[in-house]
């Protein structure tokens, strides 16, 4: 199919672009910017007047689910939720069950993936067999297998020389490890942030320590190893500084934060909101406003959902008790727009957050828009409105902290690999 995207405002953070230009797509590339080539007859005409134009959105942390967890969610229904959300690539954790620890599960979720042809996969492998901690996975074999990095999601490593040797033989060979600031035995019993609300409403916190101790651990290491750090999900003030330190030492470590951690702290939680039962918890309304400047000022080198689909009966229960998570994925447009919005950003900068910087952390040539790339877009109304309600949500999981929110931007077309594969009803 030939497509041709008409007078639309197209933005590619990647080349600094920012102009209205018309986008020319054949073969499932870009094949023409501001002009089509030679010969070229469009069969599909897409008007995008008023609208941005801007790369596919790339997702550093989406659970689909599979395998082993199908009951919460399918890859059917999350790349539907993906879709919508104009998000094209996905990074996939390896706490799957089984984890990602061995090559047949990689080129299995691979293929089922690509079958679907909807967003592009990215799986991450799992660091360690079955994520124990005890045994390096064979990183080579799935590195063969698809992954583009190594992770313990959200179970530390609690042998440091475990954690030493795994990131030895990741620097040995160029492999990016993404871990989670996780101190193991240190708060792994609580449940919220350990501040004033967890305090009121007797739950066990989780004190700020838990994450900077283990970043004390993950940096030192990196500067034994040369290893490269990605650092996942930053939550705190504290986390952020060790980071910032890091960066300026000229250690190789990059860091995301969460749509949730970027808008909430824990005033959300309320009175017991199960859906604000997250994993890092939600902290200080401080860390929160900290994490926003940072993003701002490029200190955290990206934004990712965090999409974690959960069932009803995971959530409906005492706050304590609830499966930690959120659905995410069609909120990382519309929370990174009323972020960028908040601290006056271009939307060239904001989009900057969730296009080219984690596609460069994936070590992917996605998020970005030029000559002979793979068509992967996203269209969507600035002026627009996404109203989150249970109704409108694709995926299978309907728990957010944000139901309920009018919040800003709609998307209005997503093309993978220049087929259009979600259209605004």
């Amino acid at each position: 199919m030939k497509i041709h995207i008409a007078n639309g405002r197209l933005i590619d953070p990647a080349h600094e672009i920012d102009q209205q230009r018309d986008l020319f797509i054949a073969s499932g590339k870009i094949v023409g910017i501001g002009s089509a080539p030679d010969g070229f007859t469009a069969t599909r005409r897409i008007d995008a007047s008023g609208k941005i134009v801007c790369p596919g959105l790339v997702d550093l942390a989406a659970r689909l689910r599979e395998p082993g967890f199908e009951y919460l969610a399918t890859l059917e229904s999350e790349m539907e939720a993906a879709m919508a959300g104009g998000v094209t690539s996905l990074a996939i954790p390896p706490d799957t069950d089984p984890p990602l620890d061995e090559p047949g599960l990689v080129e299995m979720l691979c293929y089922r993936a690509k079958k679907l042809n909807r967003a592009h996969v990215y799986p991450v492998g799992a660091l360690t067999l079955r994520l124990e901690g005890k045994r390096l996975s064979e990183m080579a074999e799935l590195v063969d297998a698809g992954c583009v990095a190594f992770s313990q999601a959200n179970t530390p490593i609690v042998d440091t020389q475990v954690l030493f040797c795994a990131l030895q033989y990741a620097a040995t060979f160029g492999y990016r490890v993404w871990l989670q600031p996780i101190a193991p035995r240190f708060g792994h019993e609580g449940v919220a942030h350990d501040g004033e609300v967890a305090t009121r409403l007797g739950l066990p916190g989780i004190p700020t320590a838990a994450e900077t101790i283990a970043l004390f651990t993950y940096i030192e290491l990196a500067r034994l190893t040369g290893a490269k750090l990605h650092i996942t999900r930053l939550s705190s003030a504290e986390g952020l500084a060790l980071v910032r330190a890091a960066k300026a030492e000229g250690l190789d470590i990059t860091c995301d934060v969460s749509i949730n951690h970027l808008h909430l702290s824990e005033m959300d939680i309320g009175y017991f909101n199960a859906h604000c039962r997250l994993n890092p918890p939600l902290r200080s309304l401080r860390d929160r406003d900290a994490l926003q400047a940072a993003l701002a000022n490029g200190d955290i080198d990206a934004l990712c959902s965090n999409h974690s689909p959960i069932d009803d009966d995971a959530k409906q229960v005492p706050f304590s008790e609830a499966e930690p998570g959120a659905t995410g994925i069609e909120l990382l447009l519309p929370l990174a727009l009323k972020w960028g919005q908040g601290h006056k950003l271009s939307l060239l900068e904001t989009l900057r957050r969730v296009t080219i910087n984690p596609a460069r952390i994936i070590g992917s040539k996605a998020g970005q828009l030029s000559l002979g790339a793979r068509a992967d877009i996203c269209i969507f109304d600035a002026e627009g409105e996404t109203t989150v309600t249970r109704e409108r949500l694709r995926s299978q999981g309907k728990n957010t902290p944000f139901l309920g929110l009018n919040l800003p931007g709609k998307v209005c077309y997503t093309v993978v690999e220049g087929k259009v594969m979600y259209a605004e009803p």
